[in-house]
């Protein structure tokens, strides 16, 4: 079968990615595009894309999602992998409003309670308009950053 996507590095692109691999740079993914594109190279190995798969132990979509990254979106991409434009949620609580829900679920439980629930305390923390809307498992997570 021929190859869509041909990878054709340069000596300065082959010297990097031998760097990262020798030094194990970066994250386990960068390391294995990094044996990718060296094994895909056509002025090194160029294994087959099965061979590359069965070498790194993983799939022969990944090596041909890899070698497309290469060609289409260059060698930066290709290694790197994209980076977020901006994080998937924007935060929900700011320092101040974190405090408050600290502070609250240090001091007394209201009359009739013998403790601070999550749910308790999400729903005074919208009583006190401290936030307009809360669930419960966002005080959750609030509380256990502070352990």
């Amino acid at each position: 079968m021929n190859k869509k996507y041909i990878v054709e590095l340069t000596a300065e692109e082959r010297s990097v990615l031998e760097e990262v691999v020798r030094r194990l740079q970066g994250s386990s993914r960068k390391v294995k595009r990094a044996n990718i594109l060296l094994k895909a190279d056509v002025g090194g190995p160029n294994w087959t894309d099965a061979k590359i798969a069965e070498a790194l132990d993983c799939r022969t979509k990944t090596v041909e999602n890899v070698r497309r990254r290469f060609v289409e979106q260059g060698f930066e991409i290709a290694l790197n992998g994209r980076k977020r434009e901006k994080p998937p949620t924007k935060k929900l609580l700011d320092g101040e409003q974190e405090a408050k829900i600290i502070a609250m679920r240090l001091g007394r439980p209201p009359a009739g309670y013998g403790k601070w629930t999550l749910r308790l305390l999400a729903r005074k923390v919208v009583e006190l308009e401290i936030v307009e809307a809360v669930s419960y498992q966002t005080v959750r997570r609030t509380l256990k950053k502070t352990g």
